[in-house]
C-alpha cells in the first residue's frame, strides 16, 4: 500500500462541474495524465477496486485523501459520490448513465462529463434547472403516461427526499417503488397466459399493463427497480399513490397475488408498516 507520505497533489487540478459524479472528475484527470482512470484513483486509494465504488460510498479517511490530493474540500468530494444516498435507494442508482438533460449535458466535453443525476432512477427531471431528462442511448418514445405527470412529480420529490435528505413520512418510499415490480397474477386470469408483464404497479396504474403489452418491454426485477425514462412516470405516479394511501393500500395490493410470490411481498410490507412511525394528526391532514 502506497504510504501517506508519497501521495503529493496534482500538479493540474481541473475544475469541477456543477454534479459531476467524482468518477467523472477522475477520468477527466486521468485523461489529462495520460494513464487509466483506474490507476488515477489508486494513486490515492490503492484500497478501493472501482470507480464504481468510489462513487458509491468513501470513507471519512478516504474522502480527506482524496481532497488533498486534488486541492479542494472534503465536502466537495462527499458531494460528487452518492455516500450520502440512503442505503434503501442504492437499488436506484444505475451502474452508467441512463438520462440526460439536453440544456444541462457536458456530452460536448471530451472525455464526456456525467453528472450525478444521469444515474437516479427516480429522476424524469433535472435537479438542476427542472427540464424533462431524455434517454441517453437512444430516441425513445415520448411517456404515455403524461396524465400522471403531476402526480409522478410527486413521487420524483418523495424519492428525491428520502435518498438525498433522509426525510420520509410512515415507510420507505424506495422500497414501495422495487414492491411495485413485483409479478401479480390479474383477474380474470388472461387468456394469453403472458404473465410475464403483470406488475403491481398495474393494479394502481391500469394503463400500465396495456403499454407494457403493446410495447413489449423487458421489464426489470424489483432486485435492480429501474424503468426506462418513458415508463418511469407510471412507477413514480404508483410511489405517491401508495405513499398517500398508507399502510391499508400495501396490505390490499396483496390480494393481486398468489403463491410464493404473495408470502413474500406480504412479508415485506407487513415489515414496513410494522416499523412505520405512526404520523401526527397534522401529517395525517396535509395527506389528505
Amino acid at each position: 500500500m502506497m504510504k501517506e507520505g508519497v501521495q503529493r497533489r496534482m500538479p493540474v487540478v481541473l475544475p469541477r462541474h456543477t454534479d459531476e459524479l467524482l468518477s467523472s472528475w477522475i477520468t477527466r484527470h486521468a485523461a489529462f495524465y495520460n494513464v487509466p482512470p483506474l490507476i488515477m484513483l489508486q494513486h490515492c486509494l490503492p484500497e478501493v477496486s472501482s470507480l464504481r465504488a468510489a462513487d458509491l460510498q468513501l470513507t471519512c479517511g478516504q474522502e480527506i485523501r482524496l481532497a488533498n490530493m486534488f486541492a479542494t474540500e472534503r465536502d466537495a468530494v462527499r458531494r460528487m459520490t452518492f455516500t450520502n444516498v440512503a442505503q434503501s435507494s442504492h437499488r436506484l442508482i444505475a451502474a452508467r448513465p441512463t438520462q440526460v438533460c439536453s440544456s444541462c449535458s457536458l456530452g460536448h466535453m471530451e472525455p464526456e462529463s456525467i453528472l450525478r443525476s444521469q444515474l437516479l432512477g427516480w429522476r424524469i427531471t433535472c435537479p438542476l434547472c427542472g427540464d424533462p431528462l431524455r434517454d441517453a442511448e437512444c430516441c425513445e418514445p415520448p411517456s404515455p403516461f403524461e396524465q400522471y405527470r403531476s402526480t409522478a412529480l410527486r413521487g420524483e420529490k418523495l424519492l428525491d427526499d428520502e435518498a438525498e435528505l433522509g426525510t420520509g413520512t410512515w415507510t420507505s418510499r424506495a422500497e414501495i417503488a422495487r414492491l411495485l415490480l413485483m409479478r401479480r397474477v390479474p383477474r380474470p386470469f388472461p387468456r394469453e397466459h403472458d404473465l410475464w408483464r403483470f406488475r403491481v404497479l398495474g393494479a394502481i396504474v391500469p394503463d400500465f399493463d396495456h403499454v407494457v403489452a403493446g410495447q413489449q418491454e423487458n421489464l426489470p426485477s424489483p432486485a435492480r427497480p429501474i424503468l426506462p425514462l418513458h415508463l418511469r412516470p407510471a412507477q413514480l405516479a404508483g410511489v405517491a399513490i401508495i405513499e398517500r394511501g398508507g399502510p391499508e393500500m400495501l396490505r390490499m395490493l396483496s390480494g393481486h397475488m398468489m403463491g410464493e410470490n404473495k408470502t413474500r411481498f406480504t412479508h415485506a410490507t407487513e415489515n414496513l408498516i410494522a416499523h412505520a412511525p405512526k404520523p401526527q394528526a397534522s401529517l395525517q391532514m396535509h395527506l389528505i
